[in-house]
């Protein structure tokens, strides 16, 4: 199986990966992955669109090969930076851009930021927060939690796995729907080995801990209703993310479709790749 090249660039300081699936002279393509997550699990999603686009895919800072970050709150506005900083190393644009759960918060920023610089955009399941999510609380309330999920964590170590077979088992209990050698494959990429012998996931502890502020859905709402390129929205059927159609959070989109995918959860592109690919396809290309 073809193999990405691993790359690194600088964003505010830190040294962040991203993997570049090659063929060069084709539209750019970057695969944005959602939280505790890493650029790895897109590998079968760019295989199939890398024989159309110029791909590539983004370690989110605190997640995979990229670098931690101490002090920073890991916020949409952090990560938007980012993938700004590699968008100006890919010097190409218009790009499209294909994402999940908080690679979608933060595509479509991007894409409400800056929307002379993107073509498409691809969101599963990432329309931020819902009305009624504990991240609209009043501001008292959302600090203090904050603060206190901080210095607990502060005083705890990640927790670590005997052996490759326990990480894999616990990988399979946050999604039960994908297939054993995928979740396999997502572990080994999304691991690293301690000296005695156990595992611990790459992702930074912290990145756990969604920032007090900066998840106003006002404020998402006004900067996706900047965006004036075609949205494809993505939602599975048996996720544990409710429907963003039905509790509002599309109703500043301009151009959008959204695609409710049966027999899948919050992973539509694992749950149900080939619905995902042919849906994803068909959208990319018209046009093209």
């Amino acid at each position: 199986m073809m193999e990405p090249v691993s790359h690194f660039f600088y964003s505010h300081r830190l040294k962040l990966q991203f993997w570049d699936w090659g063929m060069e002279g084709k539209p750019p393509l970057v695969l944005v992955h959602g939280g505790l997550d890493h650029a790895r699990n897109w590998d079968w999603v760019a295989r199939d669109l890398r024989e159309h686009f110029h791909v590539y895919a983004l370690d989110l800072r605190g997640h995979g090969n990229s670098a931690y970050a101490p002090g920073a709150t890991y916020s949409v506005a952090e990560h938007v930076l980012d993938l700004s900083a590699l968008l100006d190393v890919i010097k190409e644009s218009p790009v499209y851009l294909v994402s999940h759960s908080l690679g979608g918060s933060i595509a479509l920023s991007y894409a409400g930021i800056y929307p002379d610089r993107v073509k498409k955009v691809i969101s599963i399941e990432g329309m931020g927060f819902p009305p009624n999510s504990k991240w609209h609380a009043p501001p008292v309330r959302r600090l203090r939690e904050w603060i206190e999920k901080v210095r607990s964590t502060e005083q705890r170590e990640p927790h670590s796995y005997p052996d490759l077979n326990s990480a894999v088992a616990r990988m399979k209990e946050a999604n039960p729907h994908l297939r054993d050698e995928w979740a396999r494959h997502l572990t080994l990429h999304g691991t690293n080995w301690l000296s005695d012998g156990s595992l611990i996931w790459k992702f930074d502890n912290y990145a756990r801990l969604f920032p007090p502020f900066g998840n106003s859905l006002e404020d998402f709402q006004e900067i996706i209703g900047n965006i004036t390129c075609p949205v494809l929205l993505f939602w599975g059927m048996l996720s544990w993310a409710p429907d963003p159609e039905k509790d509002g959070r599309t109703a500043t989109l301009k151009n959008y479709r959204m695609v409710r995918v049966p027999d899948a959860g919050h992973w539509v592109h694992h749950d149900q790749l080939e619905f995902f690919l042919k849906e994803a396809r068909e959208f990319l290309l018209e046009g093209l």
